[in-house]
């Protein structure tokens, strides 16, 4: 059985190059196996729409960890298994923006599922955002908010392999480092 490693990042403003939050939900024999929150101190601005949509702001971070240190922790979670994100273009981009902006060498790919394409694939004809697919399935939900957003999604992708999908035929490679 696979290992999902199902991430959700929330962004202090428009850039999207630094995050002030994530959650990981892990996914493996199909069940959820464990689940991470931590806010991230971003070390940079906070938009109004941002504090508005996630309910993050200066003040919240304060004495959480930075990227860098956080990434210590995170990074063993992050390599053991395939990255999953519904919208996976997104937070793919903004953990690439980070580990670049931190100087962190991972590795220069990483296999990614974005349960958005999948769902689009899936169950054509249908809106796909997250809060219309919890919907969909009667998933709890607070949106915009890392832990619950990357629990929704662990549930969406169990959904897609209870039923009987191939969800590994949606697996990508995302390109990491700048070549």
């Amino acid at each position: 059985m696979t290992r999902y490693i199902v991430f959700d990042v929330e962004t202090p403003n428009f850039a999207n190059n630094h995050m002030s939050a994530i959650g990981i939900t892990v996914v493996e024999d199909g069940r959820i196996a464990d689940s991470f929150f931590s806010l991230v101190d971003p070390e940079t601005h906070f938009d109004h729409f941002n504090i508005r949509l996630t309910g993050i702001d200066p003040k919240k971070v304060q004495g959480a960890p930075n990227f860098a240190q956080l990434w210590q922790k995170i990074e063993p979670i992050m390599n053991s298994g395939i990255l999953v994100a519904h919208n996976a273009v997104f937070d793919m981009s903004v953990l690439k923006k980070c580990l670049s902006a931190y100087g962190i060498e991972w590795k220069s790919t990483a296999k990614y599922l974005c349960t958005v394409q999948a769902g689009r694939k899936l169950l054509p004809g249908r809106g796909h955002k997250l809060n219309e697919m919890c919907d969909y399935y009667g998933i709890s939900l607070d949106h915009h908010q890392a832990d619950s957003d990357s629990r929704a999604c662990a549930e969406i992708l169990l959904r897609y392999i209870e039923s009987g999908a191939d969800v590994n035929k949606f697996i990508r490679t995302y390109k990491l480092a700048a070549t």
